[in-house]
C-alpha cells in the first residue's frame, strides 16, 4: 500500500526537477506533521530524523542522476555527429561511384550487397530494380539469370550459368565477357578487397566486339577469296564438305569433270544429292560401286584416306582422292589421269620391245668387249715393250749430256742444255707413266700391302716439290702426322706424287696443302690447291688417259696420264678417291686409307705440341657470323694466328659455299643468333649432314640452360661472348696437333 502510494506521489516518468519539487513538498509536510504530533507521540522526532535522512539520500540520488544525464547528453551529441559524418561519407561515396563510367557494385565479406551505381546491370532492365542493398550474392546471380536480356552461351542453361559464376566468384580475381541486352557485350571483372569483400566492375565492350567481328569477317572473306582463287588455279576438280556433309567450296574444273552445269553446284548442297547425280558416270574397279565412296564419307572416323581409280565408257581414267579435315569435314579431288595411264601402257609395250633389243645388243656388246679386251691387251703389251726399249737410249742420252759439263759452254749453250735436259726428263716421265699404265691395265702389277708411315712420305714429298713450288712463288705446306696406314709404299707414293705434281703444275698463285685427316678407322689424305679448279662436266673425264683440262698445255707439262695412274693404282689398292672442286675456287683430291692395326685414332696427344707459328699445320676455319664488325675482328685475329678463314654472314651462305667448293673446314665457328632463317645449331646440323662430324663451336652471349642442353645433345662446345681468346687459341693449337 505504501509503495503504491509512493509511486502515485513520485512518478518515474516525471522530469528530475518535478520529482525534486515533489520530494521537497513531501519533506516539508512530514516536518510539519512531526511538529504537530510531537505532543501526541513520543516517536515524532524519530520520524523527523528519518525524513531528514531520506532528504539527504534524495539529494545524492538527484546529483547522480544529473551527472548521468550530462554524460548521456554528451554521448547522444557525439553519436549524432558520427551519424551525420557517416551519412555524409556514404552520400559522397555514392556520388563518387555514380560518376564512374562502368557498372559498379560492392559486396561485403559476407557476400551482402552494400551499394551499386545506376550503371550496374543497366542492360538487364527487367531485373535492375530488384538489385538493392542487403541482397546476397547468390540471390543476385539467381535474379540475373532470370533476365530475358542475359545472353547464355550455346548449350548452357540458366542454372549452368549460375553455377559457373559461383565457381568463378571463389577466385581472387577473374574477368569474363558477358552478352547482355541482345547484341551488346559487357566485360565483367571481380576483385577481392583486403577485408574479404568483392568489387564488381562492368565495362561495355560492344564496339570492340563488333570491330573484332568485322575484322574477323573481313579476314574470312579474304581467305575465302584466296581459297576460291587457289581452287580455280588447280588442274584437279576439287570440292570441300563440312562435318554436316554440306558443300562448302568447289572449283569450275569439278563441274567440267562431272559434266554438270556449274549452276547445279551450290553451297550447302548435300553430298548424297551430288553423288546421286554422278554415280552412273563412272565404272568402279573390282566390282565396286559409288557406294564405296559413300561408305567412306559416312564413317564416324575416317582414319585413312580414300584413293581409287575409275573409268568412263569413253576410256577416260580418273583418280578420286578423299581426305578427312580436322573439323570432321573432308576434301575430295578428281584428277584426269588418262594421259598418264596411256603413257604407262605405251611404256610397258616399249619395255617389252626394248628388252628384246637389249638382249640382242648385249650379245653384240659381249662380242665387241672380247675384241676390245684382246686389242687392249695387245696395246698394253706393245706400250710396255716400246716404253721399256725407249728408256734405254733415253738413259744413254741423259748420261752423254751429263758428261758434257758446264765449264766450256757459253751461256746460250748452257740454257739450251738445260732445256734439253728438261725435255728428256719430261719424256722419261711420260714413258714411266706409260709403263705404269701398262702394268696396271695388264693386271701384272704386284702390290705389297703393309704398314706405311705417312709422316716420312709427306716430308719426302715436301723435299721433292718444294723447289718447284718456290720457283713458282707457291706456298707448299705439309701438315705433320704420325698416322700409319695399310697400303703399298711404292704405289701410294706414286699416287701422292701425281696429285702433288698436278697441284703444283696447275696452280699459278696461292698455296698447296698436303694433310692427313682422321676419319674413325680410316685416314683421309688430302691434296688441296688454290688453282683454277675443275668444272663439274670435267671431273669424271680427268681420270681418263691423255685427257687434260688445259688443252693448250705443252707436252712437256705431261700427257694427261697422272690422274689415270692415280685412278688405277687406287682401284688396285682398294683406296677410294674423292674430288671436290669448283671453277675459280681450287681443287681438293682425297685418298681414303685404312689405319694400320694397333694405331689409335689421332687425338690431341697424338702429335707433340709445337710452337704456335707459321711452320705448324695450316688450319681452315669456316666463320658464320652476321655481325659485320665482329666478323672483321674475328677474321683479323685468326689470320694473325696464321689461320685461313672463310667468312660468311648466314647459314644459307655457308651451305652454298660448301656445296659449291666442297671445302672441308677444320673448325666451324658459328654464331647462334644469325637473324632470319636457321640459327647456329640448325646451321651446324645442316653442315654435319654434308661434311660429317666436323669440329665446331657455337659463339653466343646466350647463357640459358635450354641452349646448353641443345648444344650438349649435339655434342658441340660453346664459346661465350665476349670470346675468350685464350680458349680459342688453345682450341686451334689442339687442332694443329691433329686433335
Amino acid at each position: 500500500m505504501t509503495g503504491r502510494l509512493a509511486q502515485s506521489l513520485v512518478s518515474p516518468d516525471d522530469s528530475l526537477a518535478r520529482q525534486n519539487e515533489k520530494l521537497r513538498v513531501i519533506a516539508e509536510a512530514l516536518i510539519r506533521h512531526a511538529e504537530e504530533t510531537r505532543a501526541e507521540s513520543g516517536s515524532a522526532y524519530a520520524h523527523f530524523q528519518r525524513a531528514a535522512m531520506l532528504e539527504d539520500q534524495v539529494r545524492e540520488r538527484t546529483r547522480d542522476l544529473e551527472r548521468a544525464l550530462d554524460l548521456l547528453n554528451v554521448s547522444n551529441a557525439q553519436l549524432a555527429q558520427a551519424n551525420r559524418e557517416t551519412e555524409a561519407a556514404r552520400q559522397n561515396l555514392a556520388a563518387a561511384i555514380e560518376t564512374v563510367q562502368e557498372g559498379f557494385a560492392l559486396f561485403d565479406s559476407h557476400d551482402i550487397l552494400v551499394m551499386c551505381n545506376s550503371r550496374f546491370n543497366v542492360l538487364l532492365s527487367d531485373i535492375r530494380h530488384r538489385l538493392l542493398p542487403g541482397l546476397h550474392f547468390q540471390d543476385y546471380l539467381r535474379i540475373a539469370a532470370e533476365s530475358r536480356h542475359l545472353g547464355l552461351p550455346e548449350g548452357m542453361t540458366a542454372a549452368d550459368w549460375v553455377a559457373m559464376r559461383a565457381a568463378r566468384h571463389s577466385s581472387h580475381h577473374f574477368i569474363l565477357t558477358q552478352q547482355m541486352g541482345g547484341d551488346r557485350w559487357v566485360q565483367v571483372s571481380e576483385h577481392r578487397t583486403q577485408d574479404g569483400g568483392t568489387v564488381i566492375l562492368q565495362t561495355e565492350v560492344t564496339d570492340l566486339i563488333r570491330r573484332e567481328r568485322a575484322e574477323r569477317g573481313r579476314i574470312l572473306d579474304d581467305q575465302a577469296e584466296i581459297l576460291r582463287a587457289t581452287l580455280e588455279h588447280l588442274k584437279l576438280g576439287v570440292c570441300v564438305f563440312d562435318a554436316r556433309l554440306e558443300l562448302l567450296a568447289w572449283n569450275g574444273r569439278l563441274a567440267d569433270f562431272l559434266t554438270l552445269a556449274r549452276t547445279r553446284l551450290r553451297q550447302g548442297m548435300r553430298f548424297d544429292m551430288l553423288l546421286e547425280q554422278v554415280r552412273d558416270q563412272f565404272i568402279f574397279p573390282n566390282g565396286l560401286s559409288a557406294y564405296r565412296l559413300a561408305d567412306w564419307v559416312r564413317r564416324v572416323r575416317r582414319r585413312d584416306h580414300l584413293q581409287i581409280e575409275v573409268t568412263r565408257e569413253g576410256g577416260q581414267v580418273y583418280e578420286i582422292f578423299a581426305q578427312e579435315l580436322p573439323d570432321g569435314g573432308f576434301v575430295l579431288s578428281l584428277s584426269d589421269i588418262t594421259a598418264e595411264r596411256a603413257a604407262l601402257q605405251a611404256l610397258s609395250r616399249a619395255n617389252e620391245t626394248l628388252e628384246a633389243r637389249v638382249m640382242e645388243r648385249t650379245l653384240e656388246l659381249e662380242d665387241a668387249l672380247q675384241r676390245a679386251e684382246r686389242a687392249n691387251a695387245s696395246r698394253s703389251r706393245f706400250v710396255a715393250a716400246a716404253s721399256h726399249d725407249l728408256l734405254q737410249p733415253l738413259s744413254a742420252a741423259k748420261l752423254y749430256l751429263a758428261s758434257l759439263g758446264d765449264d766450256a759452254l757459253t751461256p746460250g749453250a748452257r740454257a739450251t742444255l738445260g732445256k734439253v735436259q728438261g725435255a728428256l726428263g719430261s719424256v722419261e716421265g711420260i714413258l714411266g707413266a706409260l709403263l705404269d699404265i701398262s702394268r696396271l691395265e695388264s693386271g701384272r702389277a704386284a702390290v705389297d700391302v703393309g704398314p706405311v708411315a705417312l709422316g716420312p712420305m709427306f716430308r719426302a714429298l715436301a723435299d721433292e716439290y718444294a723447289p718447284l713450288a718456290a720457283q713458282k712463288g707457291l706456298d707448299l705446306r705439309i701438315r705433320p702426322t704420325d698416322a700409319v696406314v695399310l697400303s703399298d709404299r711404292a704405289y701410294l707414293r706414286r699416287i701422292l706424287q701425281n696429285l702433288v705434281s698436278n697441284a703444283v703444275r696447275y696452280t699459278q698463285r696461292g698455296r698447296v696443302l698436303i694433310a692427313a685427316r682422321p676419319r674413325g678407322a680410316q685416314i683421309l689424305v688430302e691434296v688441296r690447291d688454290s688453282g683454277p679448279g675443275i668444272a663439274d662436266e670435267d671431273q669424271d673425264l680427268i681420270f681418263r688417259e691423255f685427257h687434260r683440262v688445259d688443252a693448250h698445255a705443252s707436252a712437256s707439262e705431261g700427257m694427261g696420264l697422272g690422274l689415270a695412274i692415280v685412278d688405277r693404282a687406287a682401284a688396285l689398292l682398294g683406296h677410294p678417291l674423292s674430288l671436290r672442286s669448283c671453277r675459280g675456287r681450287g681443287s681438293t683430291f682425297g685418298v681414303h686409307l685404312t689405319r694400320a692395326a694397333g694405331q689409335p685414332p689421332l687425338d690431341a696427344g697424338a702429335v707433340p705440341a709445337e710452337p704456335f707459328g707459321a711452320e705448324e699445320a695450316e688450319l681452315l676455319v669456316l666463320l658464320v657470323e652476321n655481325d659485320a664488325e665482329l666478323s672483321r675482328a674475328m677474321v683479323q685475329l685468326l689470320e694473325k694466328w696464321g689461320v685461313t678463314v672463310l667468312d660468311v654472314a648466314s647459314a644459307e651462305e655457308a651451305l652454298e659455299l660448301v656445296a659449291a667448293t666442297g671445302v672441308e673446314p677444320d673448325l666451324c665457328l658459328i654464331d647462334y643468333q644469325l637473324g632470319e632463317g636457321m640459327d647456329g645449331l640448325d646451321a651446324l646440323a645442316a653442315l654435319r649432314d654434308r661434311l660429317g662430324p666436323v669440329q665446331a663451336r657455337i659463339v653466343t652471349a646466350d647463357r640459358s640452360e635450354a641452349l646448353r642442353q641443345r648444344a650438349g645433345e649435339m655434342q658441340v662446345g660453346i664459346l661465350p661472348k665476349p670470346i675468350p681468346t685464350a680458349e680459342l687459341a688453345g682450341l686451334l693449337a689442339t687442332l694443329r696437333r691433329g686433335g
